[in-house]
């Protein structure tokens, strides 16, 4: 019995770790797509996100399944909740991709009005944090999911950079503010993706240690 219910936590976490490799492909998709004003990949993003809800959906199945066919002890519990608390936050991963996505298409014929520099910069730093978030689950790597809780605040800094920025264009012309504000909304989106990703590590914590996280902040 237990046998089989380990083959399944096995398949589970191959499945997160598919589930992952879509979200983190989506992100980079996306912001290369804003890049280089391309629509057509800016599309695939888009459409790309009903592959990661399908896999969700899978991955609901197969905790349910071991939750109401096994008979798992109190540590594979907080896996299985945990997985599961994760794939929602791993999917709304996909749905910002794709809202940056609808972003980049309606501005694929506008001239930008600024280089974009620190916005790839954000979408590097939430890729490696949703990759270590998993990582760290499969590997049950209790400093790697630390870590990626406080290097949150890269991409934190990040955005207030771009906010600064965004504030100076329209400060400069008001013709800049249509488009200054659709770049906020796009930093604001990887912003959120950063937040998903110390989601799922504080879960992966939670699974391995049976207590959340207490983040400890600098005086």
């Amino acid at each position: 019995m237990r046998n089989r219910f380990d083959r399944e936590l096995n398949l589970l976490n191959q499945e997160l770790i598919e589930m992952g490799n879509a979200i983190e492909s989506s992100i980079e998709a996306a912001v290369t797509a804003l890049i280089e004003q391309n629509i057509d990949l800016a599309k695939r993003v888009i459409e790309g996100d009903k592959e990661i809800n399908n896999i969700e959906k899978d991955i609901e199945k197969r905790c349910l399944k071991l939750l109401l066919q096994q008979q798992p002890v109190a540590s594979d519990l907080r896996m299985i909740s945990s997985a599961l608390k994760m794939i929602t936050d791993m999917e709304r991963i996909g749905d910002q991709a794709s809202d940056i996505s609808e972003i980049t298409i309606r501005l694929a014929n506008e001239k930008y009005i600024k280089q974009l520099i620190h916005i790839p910069q954000m979408a590097t730093a939430t890729i490696k944090m949703v990759k270590d978030s998993i990582d760290a689950f499969v590997k049950r790597d209790l400093d790697l999911a630390v870590s990626v809780i406080y290097y949150d605040d890269v991409v934190d800094d990040l955005f207030n950079i771009i906010k600064n920025e965004v504030i100076d264009l329209i400060r400069e012309s008001m013709d800049n503010g249509e488009q200054a504000v659709d770049f906020l909304m796009i930093a604001k989106y990887f912003e959120r993706i950063g937040d998903h990703a110390e989601n799922i590590a504080e879960w992966v914590y939670y699974s391995i240690e049976g207590s959340h996280y207490e983040r400890k902040y600098d005086d």
